[in-house]
């Protein structure tokens, strides 16, 4: 019988013959797909066929080993350097070798003062992204690495004695505002920009004078995290802020030579770093980065403060999943010993009018 799929509990299953020709030439199978789609299931029936017609057909080829892989991959610079001492570590051996349980043990091995976290961003991301993209060019075998879990994550933290995921403040209208008292105009403009618009540091720095249309109140970001490149509207008070401001060009400190002018005048994502901790200390407030000022403080400002529907207030920050900035970008600001302390209120109850039919009724 064909290779046909069935459901068992949330997984599709592949069960029967790989035929060519009419004739049987691999199984029976009976076999997990690990694919929680019919569509999914189906993908892997087809690339498990054609593994196996060309095995029949040309015979075993020699196994592809991840140093193979990594020639297959058009890795950008930043992934690269990520990969190389990936390829040290594991590059002799054969895809098929390769588990997601060993790609997540070369954490501790290549970066043993790092979080889960880091381990699971510069080590197992680019590493699958190495060994999938062999399986979807040359049909290789394919790798699922399970996240780490919350007990490898706090084990790892207490093992370098650093917490990991520490939860950040959030700005609100009272930092911004002080902030903005003790900065440059340019500071200023870039901070209330990013608390606006929930705009990340590297798409504000880069905008360039030719990203604004004053006439429609927009400003042009660019495409970043998945997201395409976008036109957002913005305050008529912020628009006239953003045009106050001559354009800059900044100095590429890496080749000296000066860059397109740009709107805040800075050239990198980092370079605000050393001006905005001096400008908190001269305001008296405690020093946040722009993630924090910009996108954590406009969710938390829109939903907890002002009680705009997650859904509404994720759109307007270009979120694609309103449960994402939920997790993570939503604040709680109630105080817990306020919480505590609503166990013990008394809650005071009237005492019932008592008349004297009522008197009467209770003597009888």
């Amino acid at each position: 019988m064909p290779l046909q799929i069935y459901k068992r509990g949330r997984v599709y299953w592949a069960k029967g013959w790989i035929e060519y020709n009419g004739r049987p030439i691999a199984g029976p199978y009976r076999r997990s797909t690990k694919a929680s789609s019919e569509e999914g299931a189906r993908d892997w029936i087809n690339h498990e066929t054609e593994r196996q017609i060309r095995r029949y057909v040309v015979g075993d080829e020699p196994s592809k080993t991840f140093s193979d892989a990594i020639m297959l991959y058009n890795a950008s610079p930043k992934a690269a350097k990520q990969l190389i001492p990936i390829v040290e570590a594991i590059g002799d051996l054969s895809l098929s070798a390769i588990s997601g349980a060993l790609l997540k043990s070369l954490g501790p091995k290549l970066k043993p003062k790092a979080s889960t976290d880091t381990w699971w961003r510069e080590i197992v991301t680019p590493a699958s992204a190495v060994i999938n993209n062999a399986h979807e060019l040359e049909g290789t075998p394919l790798i699922r690495v399970k996240p780490y879990d919350k007990f490898e994550r706090i084990a790892q933290d207490k093992r370098r004695g650093k917490l990991s995921r520490v939860e950040r403040t959030p700005a609100d209208k009272e930092w911004i505002e002080a902030f903005c008292r003790a900065a440059d105009p340019y500071n200023a403009a870039l901070v209330r920009f990013m608390f606006e618009t929930a705009a990340r540091i590297d798409q504000a720095v880069s905008l360039e004078p030719d990203d604004l249309r004053p006439h429609e109140n927009k400003v042009r970001v660019k495409a970043q995290k998945g997201h395409p490149e976008s036109w957002i509207t913005v305050s008529p008070q912020m628009m006239d802020e953003l045009l106050a401001l001559p354009a800059k060009r900044p100095k590429n400190r890496k080749t000296g030579k000066f860059m397109k002018a740009r709107v805040f005048g800075y050239g990198s994502s980092t370079g605000y770093n050393t001006r905005w901790k001096t400008i908190c200390k001269r305001a008296g407030i405690p020093y946040l980065s722009a993630h924090p000022a910009g996108r954590h403080g406009f969710f938390t400002e829109l939903v907890v403060r002002q009680g705009v529907d997650p859904v509404t207030a994720a759109k307007a920050g270009r979120w694609s999943d309103p449960n994402l900035p939920m997790r993570i970008y939503a604040h709680a600001e109630t105080d817990e010993a306020d919480i505590r302390a609503r166990f013990r209120t008394n809650h005071v109850q009237d005492d019932a009018v008592q008349t004297p039919n009522s008197k009467k009724s209770r003597k009888e």
